[in-house]
């Protein structure tokens, strides 16, 4: 099919090829459907879409269905499950296509899963990988700007996420559910659709919450309280999605409070590590894949009472041009020292990016240029003293840094992390 496509790429004139496009999209689609028979007719099937916070939902939700007793799948950019077997998700996109999803969803089916949650995107949907699969339930997140020169606007950004409420509303399943944070400007937006239930979430739907240096609490108004060891305001809304949507497919308050209260780590996602106790001094280094201005800042603004070092990438080469002045900015607010580093160049020359990320900061920023991404981090580790925390941002669990010509380097931020703190401690 790659073959077929870069062939066809050669002969047929640019401007008729982009023309022709979403109709070649939407075949393979119908393809890939009918290919494996309709699987999510077999599923209920969970969409989750927003621009921060979809991953993280799905890991809650899945976590809360498995321990409720249901086989249950689940497709992120971090990883994809079918129960319990898990494999990393290689492809450094969410929603791989090539009737990947379809295939997924069938053998979620052939494995006896009942449920699968599927993380949506809007490019997913620029390529109309969301067509073909009947939702039961769809979960908005948040919304801000991501993606923009893809798009085209912001406008259009959204447009594409609010075709994922059109698919629900236009899916067979009865009945359907539309779980919507309408704490979120935009939240209203992503109502106005018909379906069944309507199920708007919101901080004030508790009594309570707080959040401590290793874990939150969420009071829900029948004062049921959830602990979840999970940190920072953004994984409160997260998992009051997958509580509101747990509730309406049945989920009892015991079986969320139990399920939640051991939860791991979630890979990439403030994914923390500590230095060896014989260091003499205790770091904290974090894992995070923050990668748009509102949540780096947020992220920072989890640890808003440390000393923080900070190794900022965060922009891939060849898009979202305008974030990165905003990126260096954020970082100098809020970080006591700056180590600005590669991340995805990929055609890009990655020192024109580095120097538009400084180009936001003032000429007093406390901020270092290291290319090589491993020795950025490992300074940043040598500079930290106890009790710092040296924050990591932009790749999460991405497992390449990709570069010029599609060319690609094996990488995983947290084993960088992990075999540097032993060195250096």
């Amino acid at each position: 099919m790659d073959k077929i496509l870069h062939l066809a790429k050669k002969i047929i004139p640019s401007r008729i090829f982009k023309l022709l496009q979403p109709s070649y999209h939407k075949l393979l689609s119908y393809w890939g459907a009918i290919k494996y028979k309709h699987p999510s007719e077999d599923l209920i099937v969970i969409g989750v879409t927003g621009t921060k916070g979809k991953s993280s939902t799905v890991e809650i939700l899945h976590r809360i269905l498995q321990k409720s007793g249901k086989k249950t799948a689940a497709l992120s950019t971090i990883n994809f499950k079918i129960g319990d077997e898990i494999e990393n998700n290689l492809f450094k996109m969410t929603m791989p296509g090539r009737f990947f999803v379809q295939k997924f969803m069938r053998q979620a089916v052939n494995a006896g899963c009942t449920h699968a949650i599927i993380e949506m995107t809007s490019e997913g949907v620029k390529q109309s990988r969301h067509k073909f699969i009947d939702l039961d339930m769809l979960i908005f997140t948040n919304l801000s700007p991501e993606h923009i020169e893809s798009h085209g606007s912001f406008k259009k950004y959204k447009a594409a996420k609010l075709e994922l409420v059109k698919a629900l509303e236009n899916s067979n399943k009865r009945p359907r559910f539309l779980v919507v944070n309408t704490d979120d400007k935009h939240g209203s937006d992503f109502l106005n659709f018909e379906v069944e239930y309507k199920l708007p979430y919101s901080l004030s739907d508790l009594s309570l919450h707080t959040i401590q240096k290793d874990s939150i609490s969420l009071v829900l108004n029948d004062n049921t309280t959830v602990r979840v060891p999970l940190i920072g305001k953004f994984n409160v809304y997260n998992t009051l999605a997958a509580i509101t949507a747990a509730k309406a497919l049945g989920i009892n308050n015991k079986t969320i409070t139990d399920s939640l209260r051991d939860m791991p780590p979630i890979p990439g996602r403030v994914e923390q590590f500590t230095s060896p106790d014989t260091a003499g001094k205790k770091i904290v280094a974090v894992v995070d894949y923050a990668h748009t201005p509102d949540s780096l800042e947020k992220l920072y603004k989890a640890f808003s009472n440390k000393r923080k070092i900070c190794v900022l990438g965060n922009t891939g080469g060849g898009r979202d041009v305008w974030k990165r002045p905003e990126m260096g900015k954020i970082a100098e607010k809020y970080c006591q020292e700056v180590i600005l580093t590669n991340e995805d160049p990929y055609d890009e020359n990655p020192e024109k990016i580095i120097k538009d990320m400084r180009e936001g900061m003032s000429k007093e920023a406390k901020v270092e240029i290291i290319l090589d991404r491993r020795e950025a981090i490992k300074k940043a580790l040598a500079k930290a003293g106890s009790g710092d925390y040296v924050l990591i941002s932009g790749k999460g669990t991405d497992p390449y840094i990709m570069g010029p010509n599609g060319s690609k380097q094996p990488w995983s931020d947290a084993e960088v992390v992990k075999e540097l703190l032993k060195e250096l401690c």
